[in-house]
This record gives C-alpha cells, sequence and structure tokens, in this order.
C-alpha cells in the first residue's frame, strides 16, 4: 500500500509539466543538478576535514601533579608609593 506504482509517478510527472511548463522543467532539472553537485561535494568536503584531524596521533595529556619541590609564591612587593607622603 504505501508503495508507489507507475501509475502513481506518472500523474506526478504530468503534475510537473502543468505546474511548471514545459519550457521551465529543463531549467529546475538543471537547477535540482546544480544545487545537488555542490551539496555533495560540501559533504565530501566536510567528511575529509574531519577524518584528517583524527588520522594524527593526539597529544600525551599533560601531567597535573605537582612534585613537593615546587617553587613556592613569593611574598608580595611592597609598593615603593606608600612610603612617600604627598605634597
Amino acid at each position: 500500500m504505501g508503495a508507489f506504482s507507475w501509475t502513481h509517478l506518472l500523474i506526478i510527472a504530468v503534475l510537473f509539466v502543468l505546474l511548471f511548463g514545459a519550457k521551465r522543467l529543463p531549467d529546475a532539472a538543471r537547477g535540482l543538478g546544480r544545487s545537488l553537485r555542490i551539496f555533495k561535494s560540501e559533504v565530501g568536503q566536510m567528511q575529509s576535514e574531519s577524518a584528517a584531524p583524527a588520522a594524527q596521533p593526539a597529544a600525551p595529556a599533560p601531567q597535573q601533579q605537582l612534585s613537593a619541590s615546587a617553587p613556592q609564591a613569593q611574598a608580595p612587593i611592597a609598593d615603593p608609593q606608600q612610603g612617600q607622603k604627598s605634597v
């Protein structure tokens, strides 16, 4: 019941001819073909771009552990202008 038979396709083709006219159908088909070609090339380009980074080995994760001999933070430097008197 859900499949199209040849009569359904013939009726659809006749409706396209009636809606668009015989002169505009080749232009519409040409435009559709160009659009599909552009779409396929863009999809192929996106797939090749996404596959290229996957082929490169991943960089090792940086280590998050700090050793016990890590330098401690220094004391803040005193402001030299703090000791001067304002005029």
